[in-house]
């Protein structure tokens, strides 16, 4: 064991290293996108700059991954006027509840939201003389950035060839456009969001606490909460953007949770995705995974070595690819491996592989190849790590239990978190009700 703990320090070593210029490829493409937007606003006062994502920069430095970043336009409006119909659940139960964004009769300073082209008019309401449509809200922001992009260009604002704005032509909830930082190209979505104080019950359970600092989610309910396009005609909470003010919380307590979630996604990125050119789970994913592995093991002592806590990670990510159920952490009944398309099985072998024997993966250059020590996990635990994928019904057992022991990387037999892995993932179960 001594002489494997070198190697997980110094992979994580390399790619920290590699924080720092990805920092300045976000600021980079950031800087571009910010001249963009600065003209789109100008344009149109209506849409805003928000030059406050430290944290989304936080969390880019942190990938290996090239997954698309959220670029928010917040909407210039008093949003605590606007009445908020809620629709209720989605039918499938499974996320956040869509709303309307009514715009109140004889409310002052509405009036530039009662325009044609972002507004639909309604003739039922007493209190409501129509809505903010969202659908209405990206055809005029994508003709807005398309006529700032134009003028950039033909002022020099932005170099040639910095920004490809090919991906506008197709239809979304958010507006794509590559960015380039240099000598990468980085994709952002360009979301227009509305901010207000909004309910989330899903950070209200009381169960959630004792793995986050002391009044972090206080902080973070009391905050406003962006509502981003969820159809044409509806709106809804923006589950991304409470999803990193919780990393970026536990990102504040000492151990390796971050340092786990950046070497997962390291691999993922070059093994189980093959450098990236293949399907596979996302830096979304793998986050989720942090977050629930951070309630079952709460205690700081559960993060303080790096190989502990990164195997912390892949068991709970063996268990979601064997049941085939990763539920959403706001929204459990949420299944975000369903319809994922991802041969699961597939999936499931390639990180047992890396659990079985990490030596073999943890490498950043050719000279880091040699011999590699014989796999940890013995046929034995072997045997266990393969069975789940043909019959889920051990991970509702001790067998969860019995397969942390195995690693011996462990020292934990609080049968309680037994108890908690199978009330969390099951999926009728809420996430603020009993956990017996």
């Amino acid at each position: 064991m001594a002489v494997q703990v070198p190697l997980w320090h110094h992979y994580l070593q390399a790619i920290r290293s590699r924080g720092a210029p990805r920092a300045q490829d976000h600021q980079r493409a950031e800087n571009v996108l910010f001249t963009v937007l600065e003209h789109v606003h100008a344009r149109d006062p209506r849409f805003l700059v928000d030059y406050s994502h430290d944290l989304e920069a936080f969390q880019f430095t942190l990938r290996s991954s090239e997954d698309p970043l959220d670029m928010e336009v917040p909407l210039w409006v008093d949003a605590e006027a606007l009445l908020i119909e809620e629709l209720g659940v989605p039918e499938t139960g499974d996320g956040p509840a869509s709303c309307r964004l009514g715009v109140p009769r004889e409310v002052p300073g509405l009036e530039r939201w009662m325009t044609d082209d972002v507004f639909s008019a309604s003739e039922d309401s007493t209190t409501c003389c129509g809505h903010i449509v969202p659908g209405k809200v990206l055809h005029v922001l994508k003709d807005l950035l398309v006529a700032a992009i134009v003028h950039c260009k033909h002022h020099s604002l932005i170099t040639p060839g910095s920004l490809n704005a090919a991906s506008l032509r197709e239809e979304g909830l958010c507006l794509s456009l590559l960015v380039s930082s240099g000598w990468r190209m980085i994709r952002f979505n360009i979301v227009p969001v509305v901010r207000r104080k909004h309910r989330v019950p899903a950070l209200e359970g009381a169960q959630l606490m004792p793995c986050f600092p002391e009044g972090s989610l206080k902080r973070i309910i009391s905050q406003e909460v962006p509502l981003v396009p969820a159809s044409a005609q509806h709106w809804r909470v923006s589950t991304d953007y409470l999803l990193t003010r919780l990393l970026g919380a536990l990102g504040s307590l000492q151990g390796h949770r971050l340092d786990s979630l950046s070497i997962l996604d390291r691999v993922n990125h070059e093994s189980w995705r093959d450098g990236g050119q293949g399907p596979g789970l996302t830096f979304g994913h793998l986050k989720m995974v942090l977050l629930w592995a951070s309630v079952l093991f709460p205690a700081p002592e559960d993060w303080a070595e790096l190989q502990g806590a990164t195997y912390r990670l892949l068991v709970v990510l063996l268990c979601c690819l064997a049941t085939k159920n990763l539920p959403h952490f706001l929204y459990p009944e949420r299944n975000l491996l369903q319809d994922s398309g991802l041969d699961l099985n597939a999936l499931y072998q390639r990180v047992e592989r890396f659990a079985s024997q990490p030596e073999a993966f943890l490498r950043i250059h050719v000279t880091h190849l040699g011999r590699s020590p014989p796999p940890r996990i013995g046929n034995g635990i072997k045997a266990l790590l393969q069975l789940p994928a043909s019959d889920p019904t051990y991970w509702a057992t001790a067998y969860f239990d019995v397969l942390l022991d195995k690693f011996q990387v462990f020292n934990i037999q609080d049968k309680d978190r037994i108890s908690a892995m199978q009330s969390i993932f099951r999926k009728t179960k809420a996430l603020g009700g009993d956990e017996s």
